[in-house]
């Protein structure tokens, strides 16, 4: 691993665990602690999804033609901002301005890191080095949620204040240590390549990208996008949860993503990717038919507890599986110099699903509690489904480059081989003449 590889993952870790100080806590601060009520509470998280779906679909396009650097840099410097505003806002329209400020810097980080990850990797390592980033940004988010929980325990404005401070610092301190990364030279659309150019047009022409955007969402809308709306929603209403027992849960899903990632690291990258996509969705089938069980089954609380954090470890485990395969092969399908629109359009579709899947997974998983069930068991089949039929779409060095791979390096073996027996067999006649 590079110098440049290191910082940027220690780039990772330093914003999920910024993140992780905040995000458990903001419905709380804003509707309880800032006395905002509930409803402005829901327009911030609100005003999160609607920045995000704002920024994004102009970020791909800068990060190619200025590169990922300079484009994170400013959304760092807009996070910061908007996290030390959040924490000293005391109206509902700061608190909006805010968060819509926070909202747009955060959602431009991931593409931006994604593109550098892409640029200072190769097909060899690339797998491993997303792999690496799922894994800090969970444990960074895990890390950051256990100390701001101690932190904010009293639940008093200035306990809050310094949990978004600290959130600015670390995005303050990333600045720094991005400064220090020395990215490879990469053609960028203003100096370089024709087929860098087409914009979003192009990207839409292009199948197996946008075959793959169609299966993000359902992956995005079937799990992230209900982990705390409706599949919380279903516990407490339909399993009988308590509120700390989501917490076990959530801790669950961190643990299963951390301790399984680089477990199940070789066995992802050595398959085809559409099939490795494939059986995530029926490992979520799994997980669906566990909370199924949790709410609408006639065990005791004990065992509803258990198979309701088992669904959420279940998730997890399938998160760890597609943190390797689905980033490395929307690099793969980008064309030259368009990494980062093809990273940001990927990022687009899962803030959609994210905005989607609460709106409607919430009111169903506090409600229709076996409809809810049976809905998000046919859509982790859909999973399987659209990842097979996107496996036909791919060439064999997007959907299986560690066997190609190995394919080229018995090639190279072999000739060489060929050459040592040719050499071999005209040494004699050299010295017979």
């Amino acid at each position: 691993m590079g110098a440049a590889m290191r910082r940027i993952h220690v780039g990772n870790a330093l914003s999920a665990f910024g993140l992780g100080f905040t995000v458990p806590f903001l419905y709380v601060y804003v509707a309880q602690v800032r006395e905002l009520g509930a409803t402005t509470a829901g327009l911030v998280l609100a005003v999160f999804a609607v920045a995000a779906l704002v920024v994004l679909p102009f970020t791909g396009r800068a990060v190619d033609r200025r590169g990922p650097l300079p484009v994170l840099m400013a959304a760092l410097v807009t996070a910061a901002i908007g996290a030390m505003s959040l924490g000293l806002a005391n109206t509902p329209q700061l608190v909006i301005v805010s968060a819509a400020l926070l909202g747009a810097g955060q959602a431009v980080m991931q593409p931006a890191l994604a593109t550098m990850i892409v640029e200072c990797s190769t097909a060899e390592t690339r797998t491993r080095a997303f792999a690496t980033q799922f894994f800090l940004q969970n444990l960074g988010l895990g890390v950051g949620g256990l100390i701001g929980g101690q932190i904010v325990k009293h639940e008093r404005p200035s306990d809050f204040t310094l949990l978004f401070a600290i959130e600015a610092s670390m995005f303050l301190l990333l600045v720094v240590v991005m400064a220090t990364v020395k990215l490879p030279r990469q053609a960028r659309i203003a100096d370089a390549l024709p087929q860098a150019k087409g914009g979003m047009r192009q990207l839409f022409k292009h199948r197996a990208m946008v075959q793959l955007c169609a299966l993000g969402f359902v992956m995005f809308f079937a799990c992230y996008g209900q982990f705390e709306s409706g599949l919380s929603a279903y516990g407490v209403e339909a399993a009988g949860i308590s509120p700390s027992t989501l917490g076990f849960a959530l801790a669950a899903n961190t643990g299963a993503i951390v301790v399984a990632q680089f477990v199940v690291l070789k066995f992802v990258e050595r398959r085809k990717r559409s099939k490795v996509i494939a059986s995530v969705g029926l490992i979520w089938v799994v997980a669906w038919i566990f909370a199924g069980y949790a709410g609408l089954g006639h065990g005791s609380q004990a065992m509803a507890t258990a198979a309701f954090i088992s669904t959420y470890a279940l998730f997890g485990l399938g998160e760890a599986m597609l943190s390797p395969t689905v980033a490395p092969l929307v690099a793969d399908l980008a064309p030259d110099g368009r990494v980062g629109q093809y990273n940001s359009a990927f990022a687009l579709v899962k803030q959609l699903a994210l905005a989607v899947g609460p709106a409607i997974g919430g009111p169903m998983g506090a409600q229709l509690h076996a409809p809810y069930i049976l809905t998000f068991i046919v859509f982790s089949l859909g999973i399987t489904l659209l990842a097979v039929k996107l496996g036909e779409q791919l060439t064999p060095a997007q959907n299986n480059p560690w066997a190609v791979r190995q394919a080229a390096q018995a090639k190279a073996r072999a000739e060489a081989e060929a050459e040592v027996e040719v050499g071999s067999l005209r040494a004699p006649e050299a010295v017979a003449v």
